[in-house]
Protein backbone atom coordinates (compact mmCIF):
# COMPACT_ATOMS: atom_id res chain seq x y z
CA UNK A 1 0.00 0.00 0.00
CA UNK A 2 1.08 3.22 -0.79
CA UNK A 3 0.22 6.33 1.51
CA UNK A 4 1.15 9.97 1.73
CA UNK A 5 -0.11 12.12 4.44
CA UNK A 6 0.23 15.93 4.38
CA UNK A 7 -1.75 19.43 5.53
CA UNK A 8 -3.27 19.47 2.08
CA UNK A 9 -4.77 16.05 2.59
CA UNK A 10 -4.09 12.35 2.94
CA UNK A 11 -3.88 9.86 -0.35
CA UNK A 12 -3.52 6.15 0.07
CA UNK A 13 -3.66 3.46 -2.84
CA UNK A 14 -4.21 -0.01 -2.16
CA UNK A 15 -3.59 -1.68 -5.53
CA UNK A 16 -7.47 -1.05 -6.61
CA UNK A 17 -8.54 2.59 -5.29
CA UNK A 18 -7.10 5.82 -4.51
CA UNK A 19 -8.84 6.88 -1.41
CA UNK A 20 -8.42 10.88 -1.08
CA UNK A 21 -9.24 12.32 2.45
CA UNK A 22 -9.28 16.36 2.47
CA UNK A 23 -6.79 17.58 4.96
CA UNK A 24 -7.47 20.40 7.60
CA UNK A 25 -4.88 22.85 5.97
CA UNK A 26 -6.66 26.58 5.24
CA UNK A 27 -5.88 26.53 1.47
CA UNK A 28 -8.57 23.72 1.61
CA UNK A 29 -11.52 24.47 0.07
CA UNK A 30 -15.12 24.51 1.27
CA UNK A 31 -16.09 21.63 -2.12
CA UNK A 32 -13.14 19.72 -1.21
CA UNK A 33 -14.00 19.63 2.79
CA UNK A 34 -18.04 19.07 1.25
CA UNK A 35 -17.25 16.49 -0.86
CA UNK A 36 -15.34 14.68 1.78
CA UNK A 37 -13.81 11.19 1.20
CA UNK A 38 -13.42 10.41 -2.62
CA UNK A 39 -12.62 6.91 -3.55
CA UNK A 40 -11.68 6.67 -7.31
CA UNK A 41 -11.28 3.08 -8.77
CA UNK A 42 -8.02 2.40 -10.73
CA UNK A 43 -10.48 1.94 -13.66
CA UNK A 44 -11.45 5.47 -13.27
CA UNK A 45 -7.88 6.94 -14.49
CA UNK A 46 -6.12 7.98 -16.67
CA UNK A 47 -2.75 9.27 -15.18
CA UNK A 48 -0.69 10.62 -12.54
CA UNK A 49 2.18 12.79 -12.10
CA UNK A 50 4.20 14.38 -9.66
CA UNK A 51 4.95 18.27 -10.36
CA UNK A 52 8.03 19.36 -7.95
CA UNK A 53 8.28 23.02 -7.39
CA UNK A 54 10.58 25.91 -5.58
CA UNK A 55 8.68 25.64 -1.89
CA UNK A 56 6.59 23.09 -2.59
CA UNK A 57 4.99 20.31 -4.53
CA UNK A 58 1.91 18.69 -6.64
CA UNK A 59 0.58 15.26 -7.31
CA UNK A 60 -2.48 15.50 -9.27
CA UNK A 61 -4.54 12.47 -10.62
CA UNK A 62 -6.13 12.32 -13.93
CA UNK A 63 -9.23 10.70 -14.43
CA UNK A 64 -10.76 9.25 -17.95
CA UNK A 65 -12.60 11.49 -20.20
CA UNK A 66 -16.19 11.10 -18.75
CA UNK A 67 -15.51 8.72 -15.58
CA UNK A 68 -16.65 11.55 -13.01
CA UNK A 69 -19.49 13.88 -13.45
CA UNK A 70 -17.55 16.53 -11.27
CA UNK A 71 -14.50 16.67 -13.69
CA UNK A 72 -17.36 16.75 -16.24
CA UNK A 73 -19.35 19.87 -15.18
CA UNK A 74 -16.14 21.86 -14.08
CA UNK A 75 -14.72 21.58 -16.94
CA UNK A 76 -11.20 22.16 -15.62
CA UNK A 77 -11.82 25.59 -13.86
CA UNK A 78 -11.80 24.18 -10.07
CA UNK A 79 -9.17 26.67 -8.39
CA UNK A 80 -6.32 24.44 -7.10
CA UNK A 81 -8.24 24.71 -3.32
CA UNK A 82 -11.56 23.29 -4.68
CA UNK A 83 -10.22 20.84 -7.25
CA UNK A 84 -10.34 17.29 -5.12
CA UNK A 85 -7.68 15.29 -7.53
CA UNK A 86 -4.67 18.11 -6.59
CA UNK A 87 -2.58 17.61 -3.43
CA UNK A 88 -0.08 20.05 -2.70
CA UNK A 89 3.38 18.24 -1.36
CA UNK A 90 5.99 20.02 0.92
CA UNK A 91 9.17 19.10 -0.50
CA UNK A 92 10.69 16.77 2.07
CA UNK A 93 7.69 14.25 1.19
CA UNK A 94 8.86 14.26 -2.41
CA UNK A 95 10.22 11.12 -2.36
CA UNK A 96 6.76 9.86 -1.12
CA UNK A 97 5.12 11.41 -3.45
CA UNK A 98 7.09 9.87 -6.58
CA UNK A 99 6.34 6.20 -4.67
CA UNK A 100 3.29 6.78 -4.99
CA UNK A 101 3.30 7.67 -9.21
CA UNK A 102 4.89 4.96 -9.67
CA UNK A 103 3.01 2.53 -7.59
CA UNK A 104 -0.02 3.44 -9.23
CA UNK A 105 1.74 3.50 -12.74
CA UNK A 106 2.69 -0.07 -12.21
CA UNK A 107 -1.40 -0.78 -11.68
CA UNK A 108 -2.02 0.76 -15.06
CA UNK A 109 -0.12 -1.21 -16.83
CA UNK A 110 -0.72 -4.59 -14.81
CA UNK A 111 -4.15 -4.61 -15.18
CA UNK A 112 -3.74 -2.79 -18.33
CA UNK A 113 -6.35 -0.46 -17.69
CA UNK A 114 -8.01 1.50 -20.50
CA UNK A 115 -6.90 4.91 -20.26
CA UNK A 116 -9.18 6.35 -22.86
CA UNK A 117 -12.61 8.31 -22.78
CA UNK A 118 -15.42 6.59 -20.93
CA UNK A 119 -19.26 6.06 -22.09
CA UNK A 120 -20.50 6.04 -18.10
CA UNK A 121 -19.44 7.19 -14.69
CA UNK A 122 -17.29 5.27 -12.94
CA UNK A 123 -17.44 7.26 -9.60
CA UNK A 124 -20.68 8.27 -8.29
CA UNK A 125 -20.84 12.19 -7.51
CA UNK A 126 -21.58 13.83 -4.72
CA UNK A 127 -23.74 12.12 -2.04
CA UNK A 128 -27.81 13.13 -1.65
CA UNK A 129 -29.39 14.90 -0.54
CA UNK A 130 -27.47 18.11 -1.52
CA UNK A 131 -28.02 21.39 -0.62
CA UNK A 132 -26.27 24.47 -1.61
CA UNK A 133 -26.38 28.42 -1.01
CA UNK A 134 -24.40 31.29 -2.90
CA UNK A 135 -25.13 33.94 -5.38
CA UNK A 136 -29.01 34.64 -5.80
CA UNK A 137 -30.37 31.40 -4.16
CA UNK A 138 -30.12 28.25 -3.19
CA UNK A 139 -30.47 24.92 -4.71
CA UNK A 140 -31.43 21.92 -3.35
CA UNK A 141 -31.50 18.45 -4.71
CA UNK A 142 -33.09 15.23 -2.86
CA UNK A 143 -32.24 12.41 -6.24
CA UNK A 144 -35.63 13.15 -8.20
CA UNK A 145 -36.79 16.80 -7.42
CA UNK A 146 -34.54 19.85 -8.28
CA UNK A 147 -35.47 22.73 -5.93
CA UNK A 148 -34.36 26.82 -6.85
CA UNK A 149 -35.25 29.06 -4.07
CA UNK A 150 -34.10 32.84 -4.40
CA UNK A 151 -32.63 35.42 -1.65
CA UNK A 152 -33.02 39.41 -1.27
CA UNK A 153 -29.87 39.71 -4.40
CA UNK A 154 -32.03 38.15 -6.64
CA UNK A 155 -33.99 39.88 -9.45
CA UNK A 156 -37.31 40.77 -9.17
CA UNK A 157 -38.89 39.62 -12.45
CA UNK A 158 -36.91 35.95 -11.58
CA UNK A 159 -38.12 36.06 -7.93
CA UNK A 160 -41.37 37.07 -8.06
CA UNK A 161 -41.92 33.84 -9.83
CA UNK A 162 -41.25 32.01 -6.60
CA UNK A 163 -39.24 29.04 -6.30
CA UNK A 164 -38.50 26.82 -9.18
CA UNK A 165 -38.95 23.12 -8.90
CA UNK A 166 -37.44 20.70 -11.51
CA UNK A 167 -38.10 17.15 -11.63
CA UNK A 168 -34.81 15.31 -12.42
CA UNK A 169 -36.64 13.82 -15.66
CA UNK A 170 -37.36 17.48 -17.10
CA UNK A 171 -33.59 18.42 -17.35
CA UNK A 172 -31.71 17.78 -20.46
CA UNK A 173 -28.10 19.06 -18.97
CA UNK A 174 -26.73 21.01 -16.21
CA UNK A 175 -23.90 23.93 -16.40
CA UNK A 176 -22.07 25.15 -13.94
CA UNK A 177 -19.33 28.56 -14.39
CA UNK A 178 -16.89 30.21 -12.16
CA UNK A 179 -17.30 33.65 -12.39
CA UNK A 180 -14.22 35.01 -14.23
CA UNK A 181 -13.26 38.67 -13.74
CA UNK A 182 -16.10 41.17 -14.24
CA UNK A 183 -18.15 38.38 -15.46
CA UNK A 184 -20.82 36.32 -12.98
CA UNK A 185 -21.29 32.95 -12.65
CA UNK A 186 -23.72 30.72 -12.86
CA UNK A 187 -25.56 27.11 -12.05
CA UNK A 188 -27.84 26.12 -14.64
CA UNK A 189 -30.57 23.53 -15.59
CA UNK A 190 -31.55 23.59 -19.01
CA UNK A 191 -35.10 22.10 -19.68
CA UNK A 192 -35.22 22.97 -23.11
CA UNK A 193 -33.40 23.40 -26.85
CA UNK A 194 -33.94 27.05 -26.92
CA UNK A 195 -31.70 30.22 -26.13
CA UNK A 196 -31.63 30.87 -22.18
CA UNK A 197 -31.83 34.25 -20.39
CA UNK A 198 -29.12 35.42 -18.83
CA UNK A 199 -28.78 34.03 -15.62
CA UNK A 200 -29.28 36.91 -13.47
CA UNK A 201 -33.01 36.88 -15.22
CA UNK A 202 -33.38 33.10 -15.55
CA UNK A 203 -35.47 30.94 -13.34
CA UNK A 204 -33.58 28.02 -13.73
CA UNK A 205 -30.50 29.34 -12.94
CA UNK A 206 -28.35 30.30 -9.87
CA UNK A 207 -26.05 33.68 -10.46
CA UNK A 208 -23.00 33.24 -9.08
CA UNK A 209 -21.23 36.98 -7.83
CA UNK A 210 -17.45 34.90 -7.21
CA UNK A 211 -17.59 34.74 -3.49
CA UNK A 212 -16.32 31.61 -1.34
CA UNK A 213 -19.16 29.44 -1.23
CA UNK A 214 -19.69 29.67 -5.26
CA UNK A 215 -17.74 26.32 -5.77
CA UNK A 216 -20.21 24.29 -3.90
CA UNK A 217 -23.02 24.93 -6.62
CA UNK A 218 -20.64 22.63 -8.84
CA UNK A 219 -21.09 19.67 -6.07
CA UNK A 220 -25.23 20.21 -6.85
CA UNK A 221 -24.38 20.32 -11.09
CA UNK A 222 -22.60 16.92 -10.52
CA UNK A 223 -24.96 15.10 -8.23
CA UNK A 224 -27.91 16.38 -10.62
CA UNK A 225 -25.02 15.04 -13.77
CA UNK A 226 -24.65 11.56 -12.20
CA UNK A 227 -28.39 11.39 -12.76
CA UNK A 228 -28.71 12.48 -16.22
CA UNK A 229 -27.86 10.43 -19.46
CA UNK A 230 -24.32 9.75 -19.80
CA UNK A 231 -23.30 12.96 -22.56
CA UNK A 232 -21.15 9.93 -24.05
CA UNK A 233 -23.43 7.16 -24.09
CA UNK A 234 -23.59 5.51 -27.82
CA UNK A 235 -27.55 5.87 -28.93
CA UNK A 236 -27.78 2.23 -29.22
CA UNK A 237 -27.13 1.33 -25.46
CA UNK A 238 -29.31 4.19 -24.66
CA UNK A 239 -32.73 2.42 -26.68
CA UNK A 240 -31.46 -0.62 -25.09
CA UNK A 241 -31.56 0.03 -21.48
CA UNK A 242 -35.32 1.87 -22.19
CA UNK A 243 -36.79 -0.36 -25.12
CA UNK A 244 -39.69 -2.34 -24.26
CA UNK A 245 -42.46 -4.46 -26.30
CA UNK A 246 -41.91 -4.07 -30.34
CA UNK A 247 -45.14 -2.90 -31.98
CA UNK A 248 -47.82 -4.68 -31.72
CA UNK A 249 -47.23 -5.65 -27.79
CA UNK A 250 -45.01 -8.74 -28.66
CA UNK A 251 -42.05 -8.45 -26.23
CA UNK A 252 -38.53 -8.51 -28.82
CA UNK A 253 -36.60 -11.15 -28.40
CA UNK A 254 -32.90 -11.99 -28.24
CA UNK A 255 -30.31 -15.12 -29.52
CA UNK A 256 -27.13 -15.78 -29.95
CA UNK A 257 -24.98 -12.14 -29.84
CA UNK A 258 -27.48 -9.92 -28.41
CA UNK A 259 -28.77 -12.90 -25.52
CA UNK A 260 -25.11 -11.80 -23.95
CA UNK A 261 -25.22 -7.98 -24.98
CA UNK A 262 -28.33 -7.85 -22.48
CA UNK A 263 -26.59 -10.20 -19.83
CA UNK A 264 -23.78 -7.64 -19.95
CA UNK A 265 -26.26 -4.70 -19.87
CA UNK A 266 -27.75 -5.98 -16.84
CA UNK A 267 -24.98 -6.15 -15.12
CA UNK A 268 -23.78 -2.85 -16.03
CA UNK A 269 -26.80 -1.80 -14.58
CA UNK A 270 -25.97 -3.20 -11.66
CA UNK A 271 -22.79 -1.88 -10.67
CA UNK A 272 -24.92 1.51 -11.91
CA UNK A 273 -27.41 1.09 -9.15
CA UNK A 274 -24.80 -0.04 -6.30
CA UNK A 275 -22.84 3.41 -7.34
CA UNK A 276 -25.65 5.39 -6.31
CA UNK A 277 -26.04 6.43 -10.03
CA UNK A 278 -29.26 4.93 -10.49
CA UNK A 279 -32.34 4.89 -8.40
CA UNK A 280 -34.18 1.90 -6.76
CA UNK A 281 -36.82 2.84 -9.16
CA UNK A 282 -34.74 3.46 -12.17
CA UNK A 283 -33.16 0.37 -11.61
CA UNK A 284 -36.14 -1.61 -11.45
CA UNK A 285 -37.40 -0.10 -14.69
CA UNK A 286 -34.60 -0.75 -16.85
CA UNK A 287 -33.88 -4.18 -15.57
CA UNK A 288 -37.71 -5.18 -16.45
CA UNK A 289 -37.12 -3.59 -20.08
CA UNK A 290 -34.08 -5.53 -20.53
CA UNK A 291 -35.80 -8.55 -19.40
CA UNK A 292 -39.10 -8.58 -21.54
CA UNK A 293 -36.26 -8.94 -24.50
CA UNK A 294 -34.33 -12.24 -23.24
Amino acid sequence: MAEIIQTDGTWTFDGETVRIVPGSDKRVGLLRKSLGEVAVPLQALAGVTFEPGRRSGRLRLRLRDGADPLTGVAGGKLDDGSDPYRLTVDNDRAGVAEYVVDEVRTALLLDEVDTGRTDRYLLPGPSLPITTGAGDGTASFDGELIRLEWNWKTEESKSSRGTTTLPIGDVESVEWRPSAGLENGFLRFRVGRGNSPAPKYDPHAVELYGFRKDPLMALVAAAVAARLPHPYAPPADVAALTAGPVEGGAPASASGDDHDALLRRLRELGELHQAGILTAEEFTTAKQAILKRL
